[in-house]
């Protein structure tokens, strides 16, 4: 089936040292662009980012600094990238919350008014959401081949629910559960150690402001310092751990950050 366009449409994707719009930066930027008549074109440029790129990222992604060392900083190629969107809808998978506002950043930055208000915007994750619903109403039915009566009254969702985890143990059991990277991290198994394990595998802190990297070190999950160890950012900025026991975080955050800086301290006497 042959999309119906008014305006060329231009897939589009970027790959990033982070999660955070205003402090990370485009490593890579990806687009197809889909003519009115069907034919195809696609461009896509490496990016130096002028930053380092967190070891957790490039493990995602697979690029590392070695990688766009000697590639132009988004600067020298915004004007390309501008005149290849020109006059072209928008489409992606979750450029909405994403990949659009950092595009819009990184031309900001560069003094050009990327303006996306004449654009169609097409995000196909929102699409995936609103037709493949992920609530507990939409699992019942999936796992347990029923509709969900009374959803949202906590009696019936935590009979639902037990319905749900079981026909997932049956369904699921001896199969392997593999992170975003494709790594395996375990196994499915009608065993509630094994199952905390694979739903909580890299958790450091309830609200998750922390969590484990592969190497087992807890790292921050936000702000400035996302992806790097915990116990480095308290050895060279000690004022953070002030800020954030100050700050609006969970009593749960804060007690776990001052278990890692006294348990380091000790280590260190």
């Amino acid at each position: 089936m042959n999309l119906n366009l008014r305006n060329p449409l231009i897939f589009f994707d970027l790959e990033t040292t982070g999660t955070s719009i205003i402090h990370d930066r485009i490593i890579e930027i990806s687009m197809l662009k889909v003519d009115i008549d069907g034919d195809t074109e696609s461009v896509t440029y490496l990016v130096n980012p002028t930053i380092p790129i967190p070891a957790e990222s490039s493990m995602i992604h697979g690029i590392y600094d070695k990688d766009v060392e000697d590639k132009p900083p988004f600067g020298q190629i915004a004007k390309r990238v501008y005149d290849f969107l020109k006059g072209s809808d928008l489409a992606g998978f979750n450029i909405v919350k994403f990949d659009i506002p950092v595009l819009v950043e990184e031309f900001l930055r560069n003094n050009i008014d990327f303006d996306i208000s004449k654009k169609k915007i097409v995000d196909a994750q929102k699409i995936f959401h609103l037709m493949e619903k992920r609530n507990l109403s939409a699992a019942y039915e999936f796992y347990c081949g029923q509709e969900l009566k009374n959803a949202h009254s906590a009696e019936a969702d935590t009979a639902a629910t037990f319905e749900v985890l079981k026909a997932q143990v049956e369904k699921y059991n001896k199969q392997n559960v593999t992170d975003l990277r494709g790594n395996i991290i375990g196994k499915i198994a009608n065993d509630m150690t094994v199952l905390n394990e694979l739903t909580n595998y890299n958790l450091f802190d309830v609200a998750g402001r922390m969590v484990l990297n592969d190497d087992g070190s807890v790292i921050f999950n936000f702000g400035k310092y996302r992806g790097q160890p915990v116990l480095k950012v308290l050895k060279d900025e000690p004022q953070y751990y002030d800020w954030m026991m100050k700050g609006d975080f969970a009593l749960d955050t804060k007690r776990k950050l001052t278990q890692l800086k006294v348990q380091s301290e000790l280590g260190s006497k």
